[in-house]
């Protein structure tokens, strides 16, 4: 996984992609989802450590079947918030 953090005026923005997905463009119906490296391409990173990067995380944005799952096993996102584009998935994540 490609794991890239941003500090903003409202807190740390965390974008998460797996690195298949880096670069692509993602359909569905009318919305698309391109993984736009300026904003997703990071630094590789392990499940434990994007997971530690969620846990500071005000927003982040993830995308691939791994970045989600990860989000999911850590309890970051509901499965049922997930959306499926066309090949693959995507989520995003605001704490309050």
């Amino acid at each position: 996984m490609l794991l890239n953090e941003r500090s903003t005026p409202e807190g740390l923005l965390v974008s998460v992609c797996d690195e298949d997905v880096l670069g692509e463009t993602f359909e569905s119906g009318e919305l698309s989802l391109t993984v736009d490296a300026e904003f997703y391409d990071g630094e590789e990173a392990s499940a434990d450590a994007v997971a530690a990067s969620l846990a500071e995380a005000a927003v982040a944005n993830l995308v691939g079947a791994e970045s989600v799952e990860t989000a999911i096993e850590h309890g970051f996102v509901e499965e049922a918030n997930v959306l499926e584009f066309e090949g693959t998935v995507h989520a995003q994540y605001l704490r309050m």
